[in-house]
Parts: C-alpha cells; structure tokens; sequence
C-alpha cells in the first residue's frame, strides 16, 4: 500500500469518512508485523507507550478531575458519581501489574474482517481474511526474535449464520464487496492452514531482542512510568500526528473519529508489546482516563471470551457507492472502537470496530456486531523460547 496516498485519504477533509478511509486510517496503527516485500524488509515505526498511575486514575473516576491532558471526567451522573463500569477496568488494570515476567515475550493474535453475504436463501455474516500472526522476542541480546504468520479460512460468525450459510447450500467460496472492489474468500480448507515465516524474522538476530514496533526489547523496559509523562509523550495529538508525519511524510490534522479511534489502536499495538507489567497496567489507566475514551461495561469478543471494555465516541460512516459497489452496500452506519480486557488478569482480549446504529452494508445486523477486529489469542512473558501452536483456533468445517 502507498503510505503517502493512504494518509492524505484517510485524513483528508471529506466528512464523514468512506468505509475504505476508515479501514485505512486503522490499518496504519494495526499491531500486525509487515511482511517482506520486494524492496526489502519495510521498516517497524514505533508507536510509544503510555501509562498512568493508579491513584490518578482512581480520584478521575471518583471526582471526575484529573485527566492527563487536563481535561475533566465524571461518572454516568456527574462530578463525584463512582463509574462502576470505568472501576472494572482500572481493577482489570491492576491485576495486570502483577503478571509475571520471563526471559521471552510472545504475542499469538488474529486479524478478521466481517462481511455480509445477501444469498437467495437468506442473509448471514461471515469473517473473512482471517490471519493469525505469531511473534516472539527476547528480553536478552543474544535471544533474538521471530515471527510467523497463517491465513485462515473463512467463515460464517454465528450459529445463526453457519445454519443460513448451510441452507444457501455450504458454499466453498464467498464473493463479498470489500471498499472498492469484490474478494472472493474460502470456507472449507481441506487441510490445516501452515505457518510462513522466512528472512531475519525467523530469529536470525544474533544482536538480542531484536526490533519490536521500531524500538527494542531492551528500550522498552526502560520506559518510565509516571503517568503525566507517558501521556504527554506518547497520546497527545501532537506526538501521534508526528508518528504517522514520520511514517508516510505528511501532516496530519484530525483524522476520522478523531484522535480517540488511534488513542485506543495505538494502545492495542503496544499491549502486544513486550512491555513491562506495570507499563502494562499503565497503558490501560492512561486509556481510560483519555478525552472521547468511555467504560462501557462488560462486552464479549471474537474469540466468546468475556471481559471489561473501554470505547472510543461513535462516528458516522457513509458508503456511497463511489467505487461503483452494490446498492444493498450504500448508506450510514455508526460504530465505535472497543478495546476489551479480561477482568481476572487484566491481559488484553481484543480491540474490535463494533457496529452502534445499523445501515448501509451492516442495515440488517443488531447493534453490537463486530464488524473488524484484532483478538489475542494468547500473549505472555515465558523462561522458554516460545513457538507458534499447531492448533487452529477455529474448528474446521
């Protein structure tokens, strides 16, 4: 993709954005790792981290003063109102200050974009291009790094949906309109999906740690943790317009959803991050306490899991057919960014584009339904070099 064309259409000044500017404004922050291209192996930016202290967080939720940018909070009722659901996560948040550490980092996760198929028989969701990614690091010089990445068959989201998907006959493959063009995508894989993996990203750093999201394993740990600093560091718009100026080379205003959406993505990417636990726990009570970032309770991910969500404000989006797409895809929708973790341990689950008012391509499905996603599937410190696992995170069909 070109980074430059990419941000001056993502970031331009139409309103509300189109469903290809807000997948490409997303896909600038997404914690995925490149994969070699022709022209050698594409840089890794870094996209900081942030954290806040605990105390901080708790007197933003209780008094509703105090967030890192100056701004105010209050809970559902008011200043001095307790937010129930904002106390879940920063209790979410300190069970992660404790998770334990280890000599290697690993991050297994899944990238999925929904789809709505209109058959003859009747109309059902799937998610496609599905890919689970694996990466693994070493605190240590001299531990080096890997990653590893498979794609995975599509497939329909529901129970609801697999029993519409069979009426229509159990497609192989699906045709679905995607932004701009048509995809098709397969349903039934005949035998198990394999790992890719080649080039220095198969651990071939005899230097250590080795370049995690443009910085270090060694740099990481070494990041400070007070609150105000992390947060005037690293989630201002002024230090996230200039990460992506440096990315793609172009000034950077407000992009789609304002700087809420990128808040909670960048949060995500560095989440997946080997950062240490208390900067862990950091980032989540930096989130919580940010301008347009709101508790919203209890939410379930992807993967069925559980677990206590912070969402960025709800933005418009218009599809109006410019790429020359389906009638049935055109019209408004509304939808926000989730970002989930799980209460018992604070890890983070899932950041998912959750769809808030039905229309245009998403017109027939319930508030609620995630229309793209990144889910972890596991991320942890270990003392054994870590490998990518053999089983699917989906049973076959």
């Amino acid at each position: 993709m070109d980074e430059l064309r990419t941000v001056r259409e993502a970031y331009g000044d139409p309103a509300p954005p189109t469903m290809t500017e807000i997948a490409q404004a997303r896909a600038l922050w997404e914690e995925k790792p490149p994969r070699r291209s022709r022209f050698g192996w594409p840089f890794r930016i870094s996209l900081g981290v942030v954290a806040a202290g605990a105390a901080a967080a708790v007197a933003v939720a209780l008094t509703g003063h105090g967030t890192p940018d100056g701004g105010t909070r209050t809970g559902p009722g008011g200043r001095g109102v307790l937010d129930l659901n904002e106390q879940a996560v920063l209790q979410a948040a300190a069970k992660a200050e404790l998770a334990p550490t280890g000599r290697y980092w690993s991050s297994d996760h899944i990238l999925g974009q929904s789809y709505v198929v209109r058959a003859k028989t009747g109309t059902y969701a799937i998610t496609g291009a599905l890919t689970e990614s694996f990466t693994w690091a070493g605190a240590e010089k001299g531990t080096g790094e890997g990653y590893a990445d498979r794609d995975l068959p599509a497939r329909p989201i529901t129970p609801q949906d697999e029993a519409a998907w069979r009426r229509a006959g159990s497609p192989a493959a699906l045709r679905v309109w995607s932004g701009d063009k048509w995809l098709t995508f397969p349903t039934g894989a005949t035998k198990a999906a394999r790992w890719r993996s080649d080039g220095p990203d198969r651990g071939g750093d005899a230097g250590g740690g080795g370049d995690f999201l443009g910085e270090s394993v060694e740099e990481l740990q070494k990041l400070p943790s007070d609150p105000a600093e992390l947060a005037q560091r690293f989630l201002t718009p002024a230090q996230m317009g200039k990460a992506l100026r440096l990315r793609a080379g172009v000034a950077v205003k407000t992009p789609p959803g304002g700087w809420a959406l990128v808040r909670i993505s960048r949060v995500a990417s560095l989440l997946n991050a080997p950062v240490p636990p208390k900067v862990r726990a950091g980032l989540i009570r930096a989130l919580a306490s940010q301008p347009g970032i709101h508790a919203i309770g209890r939410v379930t991910d992807p993967l069925g899991r559980q677990g206590v969500a912070l969402a960025a404000d709800e933005r418009a989006v218009k599809v109006t057919g410019e790429y020359g797409g389906p009638a049935a895809e055109r019209g408004t929708y509304r939808s926000r960014e989730v970002i989930v973790f799980d209460e018992r341990t604070g890890a983070l689950l899932a950041r998912q584009n959750q769809l808030t008012v039905p229309g245009g391509p998403y017109a027939e499905m319930k508030p609620g339904f995630i229309i793209d996603y990144s889910a972890v599937r596991s991320a942890q410190w270990t003392d054994r070099k870590p490998a990518p696992p053999a089983r699917l995170p989906f049973p076959s069909r």
